[in-house]
Formats: structure tokens, sequence, C-alpha cells
């Protein structure tokens, strides 16, 4: 197996764009984040969709990655200028995968940029998706069009396997490797493959790793379709690097099809034992009160509009 070893950042910072959450009152500090200072005069959007700044520091260097962009065309860019933020100057948007709720500020992000950006993301990103219950019948899904975000100034490039970016301090992990008996997916979707629907495996499921120097990695994911615990366990397998210290992202335990995941999910976490843990998005308000109540001092409640320092 091909080992893809991180060059140690000195500081990470992660900016909440999008996120399920807000509240306007600060809800106090912990180590290693800050919410934005009470303002009235701030308002910051919550939607069912995930984006985040990724700021990687180094040798007097900043790089700055997007990843995702939200629900729909307004969250993103709104929460932007009212963090008083931009995309321009961002090196590269990262596409954690193809559903709708993590693609739909992608054209505004990439016109941002004020450059020609490179879209990192799994050839399945761009394929058609639907939703098939017997009992409630065919939902067509959303899907990001490839044409329409080259013209915003996309270029995009597609990958499966690892991909370095910012220098070599962060790494896109590509398909993740399923090892866990529990973690099987979100079931009743499909995608379109040579002309048939098939059964959606998620293999466009991935997520960005960094390693700040004497502190572990730092994972992050956008929903975890491939499973959390395989995410981690592949992000240390390709890394060679053992020590997590933070893990941040949507972990998809939301709803009665993952109520029995939950368990295992803490449980193996818990053995893992990162310093910090940030559950996001669609990892459902059931799930984050017993990470809550399982890791305290680790388990930290996430906002739209905090940043993370590492």
């Amino acid at each position: 197996m091909t080992r893809y070893p991180l060059k140690p950042a000195d500081r990470v910072e992660i900016i909440v764009l999008v996120d399920n959450y807000t509240d306007s009152l600060k809800i106090p500090d912990t180590p290693v984040d800050r919410r934005p200072p009470y303002d009235p005069g701030r308002h910051l959007l919550a939607e069912h969709g995930f984006s985040c700044l990724v700021r990687v520091f180094a040798k007097k260097k900043e790089h700055a990655i997007l990843f995702d962009a939200g629900l729909s065309c307004e969250c993103l860019p709104w929460n932007l200028r009212q963090l008083g933020l931009s995309a321009a100057g961002i090196e590269a948007v990262v596409l954690s995968h193809g559903h709708y709720d993590h693609t739909g500020g992608l054209g505004l992000a990439v016109s941002g940029a004020g450059h020609q950006v490179p879209l990192i993301a799994h050839p399945d990103a761009f394929l058609p998706r639907r939703r098939n219950v017997p009992a409630t019948g065919i939902t067509v899904q959303p899907h990001p069009d490839a044409a329409a975000l080259k013209k915003a100034g996309a270029d995009i490039r597609m990958y499966s396997e690892p991909t370095p970016l910012a220098a070599g301090h962060l790494l896109v992990t590509g398909e993740v490797e399923r090892i866990t008996a529990f973690e099987k997916g979100l079931p009743g979707f499909e995608i379109e493959k040579d002309g048939r629907w098939i059964p959606d495996q998620y293999l466009d499921d991935q997520a960005l790793v960094m390693n700040v120097a004497g502190k572990g990695l730092v994972v992050m994911s956008g929903c975890a379709h491939a499973g959390i615990v395989n995410t981690v366990e592949y992000a240390r397998k390709i890394t060679g690097t053992n020590h997590v210290h933070a893990v941040l992202g949507g972990f998809h335990l939301n709803g009665k099809a993952f109520e029995s995941v939950i368990p295992p999910t803490i449980d193996a976490l818990k053995k893992i034992g990162p310093d910090y843990i940030v559950p996001m998005h669609c990892t459902g308000w059931d799930a984050i009160n017993r990470f809550l109540a399982a890791m305290p001092g680790k388990c930290i409640l996430n906002t739209v509009g905090t940043t993370y320092v590492f």
C-alpha cells in the first residue's frame, strides 16, 4: 500500500461557514474553538448543509482550502460576508461527495475565487443519484453540473486515490477503505453508472487530513457515508500517523436507520482516542448528545461561525 506522509503544519484553522446549527448567544470557548463575539447586527444563517474554510499554516505560508459549499446559493456567500471573509485567495475547492447539501454554493464559491480554481472530486460525484424506497417511491436528487462549474471557473480534477494539497500539508483521502462491520452506508439510494441504476456505495465519499506538529492528525469529513470510523482508520493507515488530535464533520448518524450504529461508533472512536471530536451537520441531535455524554471535555457542540484552532 502506498503511504502519503503529511508535512507537519504549524497550525490549522477551520472556520465553519455552513452547518445545521446556529446560536447568536456566545457559547463559552474551549481551548481549541473561538466563537464570534455577540453582535446584534450579525445574522448568521444555518441550513441542512455543510461548508468549511480550512487554513493551513506552515513556515510563514498560508494555504486556504474550501471544503464543500452548503445546500443553497444563499447561505455560504451570506455567512462569508457576515464573517468578513471571501472566497478570494482559496487555492482549491474540495468536494466531500456529490450530494446536493454539499454542492449548492459551488458555482458562487468558484466564481468568487477570482481565478481559475481546482475543484477536487471523485468521478462519481457528478453522476445522477436518486432515492428509491418502496414506501415513498423514487425521488431524484440534484447533482452538480460539471459544465456549469467549468464555465464559472472550476478546473475540475477527478481522483479516486489520495490527493495531496497545500504543498503537501493536506491530504484528500479519495475512496475510503471499508473495514467496520457496522458502517454500511445510507440505505435506499441509487447511482446511475453506464446507463444502469445500481445501489449507491458512496465511493465518492472522502475526507480531509492534516498533521499538526506535536499534536497529530486532524480528520474532517463531510458526511462520512463511508463511516466515520472507517474514515479515521483509513487516514491513519495512509499517512502512517497513529495519533488523532481531532475528528470533525458530519458523521451521518441521524434517523432510525442509524440508531443501532451510534453505540459502536462512539465505542470505536473512544478507543481511537482523539483529543477533540466535533460532530456536525448530519450527525443528528441524538448522536451529538450521546457523544457529549460519552466524551466529556473532548466533544464540542458546533455552531455556524466557529473557528477551530489546532
